[in-house]
Formats: C-alpha cells, structure tokens, sequence
C-alpha cells in the first residue's frame, strides 16, 4: 500500500473514531449540561496529559512566552468546547458539522490580518461561494431556519478558528506542553466551577460514555498524527469532510434525524470551496503561511490535547534522534 492511500485511510479512521466521539457528545447533550459533560470528559483527558508532560524532559517552564495570545487562545478553546456540545445537543449532526465546515474558510479570513497572509482573487472568490454556502444552511430569515443552536455551532467555528490562527501565530516559540496543557487546565477548573449550579447525577453508564468520549478523542488524535505523518497534509486535510457521511448515518441510526434539502446544498457548497482552499494552499506559490493546511487539528474544545502539539513534539524528538 502506497504511503498515500495509507495516510488518506488513517484520516478516514480517525475521523470516523472523531464522528463516533460526537455522536457521545450529542447524547449526554439530551441528559446533561455541556459544562458537565465536558468536565468529566477533561477530567477522563488528563491522565494522558500526565504522561506527555512526564515525558517532555526538555528545559523549561510551563510559563508562556506570549502570555497574552496564549491566554486569548485557551480562552477560546473552552468557548468553542461549550458551543460546539450545545449546538450538538440541539442541532442535527450534519447540520453542526456542516457549519463548523465553514472553519478553513474563517481561518484564511483570519490569516490576512493576524499572520500578513496574502489572499489572491480565487481563494478570496472561494471563501465568498463557501459563506454562500454557510447562508444556505442557516437560511436565516426562515421560519424554521437560524435558532440558538446554529447561533452556537457558528461561534465555535469562529472561536474555533481564531484559537487554530493564534497556534500557527505562536506555535514556534511556546512550548508545546504549554499549547497543550492551559485550555485543558481552564476548561476543567471553569466548568468545575460550575458544577454546583449545572450538576446532576450521572448513573454509572453514563459516567463510563465520558471515559469512552475521551478514549475516542485519543485514538482520533492519534489516527490523525499517523496519517499526517504518513502523507501529505493536501491529502489528509479534505478527508474530514467524510465526517458528514458519519453525521448523516448516525443522526438517522441514533437520532431519527434526516438531511435536509438546504443542509445537503449548502454542505456541498462549503466543502467544495474548502477542498479548493486546501488544494491551493497545497501550491508553494500560493501561500506562504499554509494556515488552513498547518492546522492539523480538529476544532480545539479544551478536553484533550491538540494533535498540532502532538506533532510539534515528534517533529522535535526527530530531529534530536
């Protein structure tokens, strides 16, 4: 098996393993707050922060060299953890994963201002057809269309994007045990905070989906650093759009839910225009910073660590070998 289908295939599974996580994510939504479902989540994570911060032995301290944007930035990892489980708690899956879809298409926005990256005039007409596409799904104006839950699912695609542009902004200087650790610490502690006020009791079942939800959350990161380190990023990134294939199974299989005429067009729209984006950021002429094809990660909700961090620190361990 060539390199390339080896990559490609470890996406599709890490993705699927991402769909299935989410698909947790969803029910304990029906039954619990978010807060509370992400606080055991994070608490299930940290076992495995242990480890990776027991094993960095290189020099240093857990104080950020860019306090601020570091701060910025596990702020909105949490804030895009919080609205991601909320739109799923309310949303159809495809419909959630069609608007968080829209995240390549934030961040080369994004990249203009915050990385100087320069945008030509077809990426910038496939950003326009892919917002289309975002209006598609939300319709709003609707009757039946733009709600609460698609007012979250957009927050933390946007939040989601910001927290991905100040990573590839940062991301050379911090350490990485940094980038992983905060959001995970402040997810913890603010959702713990809350928990006097969101809390309910949680049968034994439902406490054991929170380990299970963390356990796909690790074997998708590491799906991910497999196919990333396998084949190359124009070949890994499109292939998490396979996650709306696992959205529409599960909805109908779990949930009862079907895809709706607008949700399948403007889905179409936006993961066209972001495979475009991808393939030319894929162009060494095109793009300078790579910002969509450097942020190997899902969208960052602070209960296990980013697969971008991971990677920082193989890369490294690498190159000392």
């Amino acid at each position: 098996m060539s390199p390339t289908l080896r990559g490609a295939l470890l996406s599709l599974a890490a993705f699927a393993a991402y769909a299935t996580h989410d698909v947790v994510v969803k029910y304990l939504g029906g039954h619990y707050s978010s807060f509370q479902t992400m606080f055991f989540a994070g608490l299930m994570g940290f076992p495995l922060v242990t480890i990776l911060l027991l094993s960095d032995r290189r020099d240093g301290t857990l104080i950020p060299r860019h306090p601020w944007w570091t701060a910025l930035r596990t702020i909105s990892a949490v804030v895009t953890g919080a609205m991601g489980f909320y739109a799923f708690s309310v949303l159809p899956m495809a419909t959630c994963y069609a608007i968080f879809f829209a995240m390549p298409l934030l961040i080369t926005l994004m990249a203009i201002p915050m990385l100087g990256e320069k945008v030509g005039l077809r990426r910038g007409i496939a950003v326009i057809v892919g917002l289309v596409g975002v209006i598609i799904v939300l319709r709003p104006g609707s009757g039946e269309g733009f709600s609460l839950g698609h007012l979250a699912a957009l927050g933390a695609a946007t939040t989601g994007s910001l927290s991905s542009i100040i990573v590839r902004k940062i991301g050379r200087d911090e350490r990485s045990v940094v980038l992983m650790l905060y959001p995970m610490v402040l997810t913890f502690v603010a959702t713990g905070a809350l928990m006097p006020v969101v809390y309910l009791p949680m049968p034994v079942t439902d406490l054991a989906l929170t380990a299970v939800m963390a356990f796909l959350g690790t074997l998708g990161a590491l799906g991910s650093i497999a196919a990333y380190r396998t084949a190359p990023a124009v070949i890994v990134a499109p292939m998490q759009y396979s996650q709306i294939i696992w959205a529409a199974i599960y909805g109908w299989l779990f949930f009862d839910e079907s895809v709706d005429f607008y949700t399948a067009v403007g889905s179409s729209v936006i993961i066209a225009s972001g495979i475009y984006i991808v393939l030319r950021e894929g162009t060494p002429s095109v793009s300078q910073n790579r910002p969509v094809l450097e942020n190997r990660s899902r969208w960052e909700i602070g209960t296990f660590p980013r697969i971008s961090s991971w990677l920082k620190r193989l890369e490294r361990g690498g190159d000392q070998t």
